[in-house]
């Protein structure tokens, strides 16, 4: 048996408990790292000056840098979903097309956010605020991060190839080296440190940019030199129409799904933005709590990261109970990381926003944002597993559907109608837990469905390893040629 085979086979055969928590903790650890950046780099941020104009624009700009990793990590999903499950059906020419298609599609990604970050952030930030230094400091800060996106997109493809052939501990690595990257040149280029010229906001701009090239250049390196699953060939990159369906029907789920909370936030903060006297300030507040929340958003995506291609490669291999046991430990492990943030949320507000130099007014209206909305965490670990589970199975329709309803059919609503009628602050930050709720309930019913549908079968019918095995038997015992043999095994890797 191949060294290739061996490795692939450690999802098919590891014990699950073991197995995610070597596909997982690796990439928990560089979300955090991510998480820790993003926090980073807002705190450095918000002492550049006392207005927190800075800040503020930070939090305005970020529905649209969202709105670039919704498209890079989105088609990333399809891409390790196909990935993995041609690796579990043992199609590794399907695997390498697949990832070549795959690079192909960031790619075009890249090229619209391009665009946009030539021609259009000016008229994004102009339309949620009027306040001149806000946009000033917002266009310059998503110029650069836009016109130079190819590192986000290029370090994310690859990046997502690794993972899907269980390289996680690699991903970690080219992510963290990218992250801390940033951290350290954060200070240097915000404020002028060690010789360099102290460029504010700009300063914060490029150093996300060189962390994210730094990021992708040591994933690159390691996609070929430890990723030996994937032989991608200049051949895989003729465009396959089937192979680019595919990737899309499990990505633009991923990627709407994520879009609609880069809708949800710019609408949250024009609704915010809205409110009388202290607008600036609660959308300000707004956007500290998504940099905080991330500390526990991050390892549950980096848990995730680790389950998607353990399910996709069980469900190609048709092992029930190996997904039903990956299912389990990732709610359980998912649940309990959102309550400690819960606890944490609840107990020590005032210091996570004195993190970001908070006073006064803004100090008041983050400590009762952050106690209000964390009341969301109790239901967020199951209802994003189990979102991702859709995912892994191949039907990301099921998951754009939950995030579609939580933020845009029940979270903004309620909060325009709380900003109209209530009045007061704490009952907007209110429509975050309900609409969780309701997505909570919402995975609960569409997950027994899936059940129904995908998984309980499996163990109802034969296995593409039984058919494999009694072909060869057919073949070996003279029932039929090689030619009917090649044929049937196509066929039975192909529609399995």
């Amino acid at each position: 048996m191949s060294e290739a085979t061996i490795k692939q086979n450690k999802m098919g055969t590891l014990p699950i408990g073991r197995l995610l928590l070597t596909m997982s903790v690796p990439m928990m650890l560089s979300m955090l790292v991510q998480a820790l950046y993003n926090v980073v780099d807002s705190i450095f941020v918000s002492h550049i000056s006392e207005t927190q104009y800075e800040l503020t624009a930070v939090s305005a700009a970020f529905p649209l840098q969202n709105l670039m990793i919704a498209f890079g990590t989105g088609i990333g999903v399809g891409i390790t979903t196909l990935i993995s499950k041609s690796l579990g059906e043992k199609n590794p020419k399907r695997a390498n097309r697949a990832a070549a298609q795959g690079i192909m599609l960031e790619l075009c990604s890249c090229v619209i956010f391009i665009l946009i970050g030539l021609f259009g952030v000016r008229a994004f930030m102009e339309s949620q605020t009027d306040n001149a230094e806000v946009i000033n400091h917002g266009v310059t800060y998503l110029s650069i991060c836009s016109v130079f996106s190819a590192g986000l997109f290029i370090q994310i493809t690859f990046e997502k190839l690794l993972q899907s052939t269980g390289k996680m501990l690699h991903s970690m690595l080219a992510q963290a080296i990218g992250a801390i990257l940033n951290i350290i040149l954060d200070p240097i280029m915000i404020f002028g440190l060690f010789g360099a010229p102290a460029m504010g906001i700009k300063g914060a701009a490029i150093a996300t940019v060189i962390g994210q090239f730094a990021a992708a250049i040591t994933a690159i390196i390691f996609h070929f030199t430890a990723n030996r699953e994937l032989n991608i060939g200049i051949k895989d990159f003729r465009p396959h129409k089937k192979l680019i369906s595919k990737i899309l029907i499990v990505g633009l789920p991923s990627v709407i799904m994520v879009a609609i909370g880069s809708v949800m936030t710019y609408c949250m903060n024009r609704i915010l933005f809205g409110v009388e006297k202290v607008g600036e300030v609660a959308a300000t507040v707004f956007g500290t709590y998504f940099k905080l929340q991330s500390f526990l958003i991050m390892p549950v995506l980096g848990l995730n990261n680790g389950m998607v291609p353990i399910i996709a490669f069980n469900y190609g291999a048709r092992n029930k109970q190996r997904i039903i046991k990956t299912i389990r430990l990732s709610v359980i492990s998912a649940v309990c990381i959102m309550l400690a943030g819960f606890a944490v949320f609840q107990i020590a507000p005032g210091i996570l926003m004195s993190l970001f130099k908070a006073q006064g007014e803004m100090l008041d209206i983050g400590i009762q944002a952050l106690q209000v909305i964390s009341y969301c965490f109790i239901f967020a670990g199951y209802s994003i597993v189990i979102a991702s589970t859709f995912q892994a199975l191949g039907n990301g329709i099921f998951s754009m559907i939950i995030s579609f309803v939580r933020q845009l059919v029940v979270l903004i609503p309620t909060a325009y109608l709380m900003a109209i009628f209530g009045k007061k602050l704490w009952m907007i930050w209110l429509s975050f837990p309900i609409a969780e709720a309701v997505a909570c309930v919402l995975c609960t019913f569409m997950f027994i469905h899936l059940y129904k549908k995908l998984i309980k079968p499996l163990d109802e019918t034969q296995s593409k390893e039984e058919l494999l095995e009694s072909l060869e038997k057919q073949l070996a015992s003279g029932k039929i040629t090689e030619k009917v043999y090649a044929q049937k095994k196509a066929d039975i890797l192909d529609n399995q």
